[in-house]
């Protein structure tokens, strides 16, 4: 039986380890390059800040299922220039439900931020669904929550894609009930799954017809939107 159990667990963390989608090199590059911003390979996170150090918010981003963190740093670099601290999280095992640390465990990367969202993308999401009890809001990038948070006062910022061929609108418009009923939901026209970070193409995804370049836009345009002081304390 133990032998049984070790062979296992063994199997569970090669499996992880295998097929993990990395993040594409020249977005990756532009983030380390960005002058508006500092990058710091931390120990809870990959933590993107602004520049001056002036950033009252922050938020706490869980990557999805074997997809290498640093792939969503070009698409949320955006609100890191617009004065949020974003801290991208390393799941255990390259993936979310593996990985039992609290949102303080992340947070502690700027103890001088007050207010906290978490979000994630795809598994992420459902992981940043768990952990929102402890967050002022809560993001989902082609994502959904399947434990109730329809009787919570929690902001909520919920995006699709047209396009996606796993978190498909349908699927989301279907665990709406989940969410709190002013939560905004956003479909993104020709967004896919794996438009949501800078990985490539992703086995059972739609085909997006909306470029990186646009999508990095949109996306920091509704998030940081979302993340400003005002909408913040208007939700809570």
């Amino acid at each position: 039986m133990l032998i049984l159990v070790l062979l296992g667990a063994g199997g569970i963390v090669a499996w992880s380890q295998i097929g993990v989608m990395g993040a594409e090199k020249a977005p990756l590059a532009a983030v380390r390059e960005n002058p508006a911003i500092t990058v710091d390979d931390a120990e809870q996170g990959i933590v993107l800040a602004p520049a001056d150090g002036d950033s009252e918010i922050g938020l706490v981003f869980v990557p999805g299922a074997k997809v290498d963190p640093w792939a969503y740093a070009a698409i949320l670099q955006g609100v890191a220039e617009g004065g949020v601290t974003v801290v991208i999280t390393r799941p255990w095992l390259n993936l979310a439900f593996f990985d039992p640390r609290p949102l303080d465990s992340f947070t502690s990367a700027a103890p001088d931020v007050d207010v906290w969202a978490v979000g994630g993308h795809s598994l992420g999401g459902v992981r940043a669904c768990q952990l929102a009890a402890d967050a002022d809001a809560l993001v989902l990038f082609g994502s959904y929550c399947a434990n109730d948070l329809s009787g919570t006062d929690l902001a909520v910022l919920s995006l699709a894609g047209s396009e996606d061929g796993l978190s498909t609108p349908a699927k989301i418009s279907d665990a709406r009930g989940n969410l709190p009923a002013d939560a905004d939901l956003v479909e993104i026209d020709g967004a896919s799954h794996a438009s949501f970070g800078d990985y490539g193409p992703q086995a059972g995804d739609g085909t997006p017809s909306i470029s990186d370049d646009e999508m990095h836009a949109t996306v920091t345009e509704l998030l940081g939107a979302f993340l400003s002081e005002d909408a913040l304390a208007a939700a809570g």
